[in-house]
């Protein structure tokens, strides 16, 4: 399986990512950190290509630039792309403004299977890795035996618990549809956004809602 992010290839979370199935997937992934590109693509120049050793690759382009030349360039045989684990969550809305997204949403376009992964940050709390590969794996196992439908793909959010906490729950829930909050400052000469992430609409049952909660949450989206 092809694993990429918008968070740059040397990410935690992309090595975290590679723990979680057991260093099977082959990395190609963005140069640099690259996040709130959504669905773009590189058309007008060339993409550079690193190869850094046997699993991992770099390209100096989007995530969606990955997955179209690690499908169609490299390694087309591939069936399943793994996106993450995005250091932020990707709820609701969240996806359509989303790289990590946006590059499993490419590979279901190009025939194939994806899952988009991210964990919610909620401050000051740091992301332990190791725990987030542990849930990811968790997550991932259940995942592999639940049939997928062609134009759909898994989109999964971490929860973001104190030390020591219980693991979480499983949650599979509606996905794609809550808002962020839009609000500006303005400073005479500029607008800045000063929207609160935490403070976002929280119907309940929905992605936003079962994360902030404690679980984890699976939304099935389709195209």
């Amino acid at each position: 399986m092809i694993l990429t992010n918008d968070d740059g290839f040397t990410a935690p979370g992309i090595k975290a990512l590679q723990t979680a199935i057991n260093n099977n997937g082959i990395i190609i992934a963005p140069e640099t950190e690259i996040s709130g590109c959504g669905h773009q693509v590189t058309t007008k120049r060339g993409l550079k290509l690193q190869q850094h050793s046997d699993q991992v690759y770099s390209v100096d382009g989007t995530p969606v630039d990955c997955v179209r030349l690690g499908l169609t360039q490299l390694f087309p045989d591939q069936e399943w792309v793994i996106s993450g684990i995005n250091a932020g969550g990707n709820l609701g809305a969240d996806i359509y403004i989303s790289g990590t997204v946006a590059a499993v949403r490419e590979a279901i376009f190009l025939g194939k299977k994806g899952i988009a992964i991210s964990h919610w940050r909620k401050k000051p709390l740091e992301i332990d890795w190791t725990v987030a590969a542990r849930w990811t794996a968790m997550v991932l196992e259940k995942l592999w035996d639940i049939p997928l439908p062609s134009n759909c793909y898994w989109n999964v959010n971490l929860p973001h618990l104190e030390p020591g906490s219980d693991d979480p729950r499983i949650v599979f829930c509606e996905g794609g549809t809550q808002p962020l909050p839009v609000h500006y400052s303005f400073d005479g000469e500029r607008y800045h956004y000063q929207g609160e992430y935490g403070k976002r609409v929280r119907q309940t049952g929905t992605d936003v809602d079962v994360c902030f909660s404690g679980n984890i949450a699976v939304s099935k989206l389709k195209l």
